[in-house]
C-alpha cells in the first residue's frame, strides 16, 4: 500500500467536501499461473499486489452521489435513481455498476462523495477494474453498514462488471483483490470460490512486471470468443464446465470439433493440471519447476489458445534465453498487457536495462518494469 497516495487522496477529499472521509485501499493484482481458467470453473493462483486504488468516502445529504476520479481529474453527479450503464462511460460505469448491484439486492443507500485514485499501472493487466470495484463496495458496505460478507461483496462486484461494463469476467480478480494475504498466493477454486493460502519464499529471485504499453484491439472480442468456444465444448462433452474435462474425453470428441477449438480446449485442461503442479512444487519448495510451469503456461497461451502477441512473446523468448531468469510468461486477458518473470535478486538492475534496451530496438517503443510484492486484500486504513 502506497501511504503518499492515500494521503494524497485523503487530502483531495478533505479539499472538495469539507468533512473527514473514510478511508479504503484495495489492490490490485497479479495471477502467478491459471490464466483464462476461472471462467471454465477451474483453478487460478492470484495475489492482491502492493499497488492498488485508494477511495475516500463519506455521506451527504444532497440529492445526488458526487464521485471524483483524481487521476483523470473528472467529477461526476449521479442520481441513486434508474441507474443505467453509460454508453461511453468508462470509470464511471464501474461505480454506477456498482451501486445498482447493491441496490438490486434490496438495499437502499443514501447518498455519498467519494474520491478515489490509484497507481495500478495503466494496461498492466493487474485489475484496476476489480481493485474500483471492491474498494467502493467495501467502502459502502462500512459507510451504511451494510452487513454484506466479502464473498457477497465480490460477487456484486463482478455482476457490475457483466451487467454495467460488458466484460463477462470470471471471479478470480475480484477475489484476489478482497482476500489476499501480505507474502501469499492463494490457490482459488473458481467453482466453489474456497482458496487456500500458499506462503511463497522465492528465495533468490524476484518478481518482475514488464509492460509492452500495447493493448491491442483484438483483446475484447477475442476473450468473449474464447469464452464462448470454451461452452461449445463443454456442451459437445455434456458438462458444465472444462473443469470436468479430460485430455481422454477430449479426444473422444476430436474429430467433431476444428483443430482450432480442440487446442483451445487442450489448453484449459493442461492450466489446469499446471496450477496443482505449481502448488505442489511450492510445497515441495521446488523453486525450479515454478519456473518451468511458467514457461509451459505461456507456450499453451500463445500457441494453442492463441492469446499472445509479439511483444509478449518477445519478451518471454528474451527471459529464456537469460539464464538468470528461472520462468517468464504472459499474464491477463492476452494481446498486449505484461508478462510476469521470476529473475535472480542481483541481476534485476542489469536485465532492466538490456531488455528495455532490446524491447525498444524491436518495436520502436519504451517497455515498462515494475517491482510486485504480494500483499494484503481490501481494507479500511486508520
Amino acid at each position: 500500500m502506497n501511504k503518499k497516495l492515500v494521503k494524497e487522496v485523503e487530502r483531495n477529499f478533505k479539499s472538495y467536501f469539507n468533512t473527514k472521509p473514510l478511508m479504503i485501499f484495495s489492490p490490485g493484482r497479479i495471477n502467478l499461473i491459471g490464466e483464462h481458467t476461472d471462467y471454465n470453473e477451474g483453478y487460478v493462483f492470484p495475489a492482491a499486489t502492493n499497488k492498488g486504488i485508494a477511495l475516500a468516502i463519506q455521506k451527504n445529504n444532497s440529492d445526488k452521489s458526487k464521485v471524483y476520479a483524481l487521476n483523470m481529474q473528472e467529477m461526476y453527479e449521479f442520481s441513486l435513481q434508474k441507474l443505467e450503464a453509460l454508453k461511453e462511460g468508462g470509470w464511471k460505469n464501474y461505480i454506477l455498476g456498482i451501486v445498482a448491484e447493491i441496490q438490486n439486492t434490496g438495499i437502499k443507500l443514501g447518498n455519498f462523495n467519494i474520491v478515489f485514485a490509484g497507481n495500478i499501472p495503466s494496461g498492466a493487466g493487474m485489475s484496476s477494474s476489480a481493485a474500483l470495484e471492491n474498494s467502493l463496495v467495501f467502502g459502502l458496505n462500512e459507510l451504511f453498514d451494510l452487513g454484506l460478507s466479502k464473498k457477497q461483496m465480490i460477487l456484486i462486484s463482478q455482476k457490475a462488471e457483466h451487467n454495467f461494463v460488458g466484460v463477462k469476467c470470471g471471479i478470480m480478480d475480484q477475489y484476489a483483490s478482497m482476500f489476499g494475504e501480505k507474502g501469499s498466493a492463494l490457490l482459488l477454486d473458481c467453482r466453489t470460490v474456497k482458496s487456500q493460502t500458499y506462503k511463497i519464499d522465492f528465495k533468490k529471485y524476484k518478481l518482475i512486471l514488464i509492460n509492452t504499453n500495447v493493448k491491442h484491439d483484438l483483446s475484447e472480442s477475442a476473450y468473449n470468443n474464447r469464452r464462448e468456444v470454451c461452452e461449445k465444448v463443454s456442451n459437445k462433452l455434456n458438462i458444465s464446465a472444462l473443469r470436468d474435462a479430460s485430455k481422454e474425453s477430449l479426444n473422444a470428441i476430436k474429430n467433431d470439433i476444428s483443430e482450432e477449438d480442440y487446442q483451445k480446449a487442450l489448453y484449459v485442461i493442461q492450466e489446469n493440471e499446471r496450477v496443482q503442479l505449481f502448488a505442489k512444487a511450492i510445497q515441495a519448495d521446488d523453486i525450479d519447476e515454478l519456473g518451468n510451469l511458467l514457461y509451459q503456461s505461456h507456450h499453451g497461451l500463445s500457441s494453442q489458445y492463441k492469446v499472445s502477441c509479439k511483444e509478449l512473446d518477445f519478451l518471454v523468448e528474451n527471459a529464456k534465453a537469460n539464464s538468470n531468469v528461472l520462468g517468464a510468461r504472459m499474464m491477463g486477458g492476452g494481446f498486449g498487457g505484461c508478462t510476469i518473470n521470476l529473475i535472480l535478486k542481483t541481476e534485476v538492475q542489469k536485465f532492466r536495462r538490456d531488455v528495455s534496451k532490446k524491447f525498444k530496438k524491436e518495436f520502436g517503443r519504451d517497455c515498462s518494469i515494475y517491482k510486485v510484492k504480494l500483499s494484503e486484500g481490501t481494507q479500511v486504513i486508520d
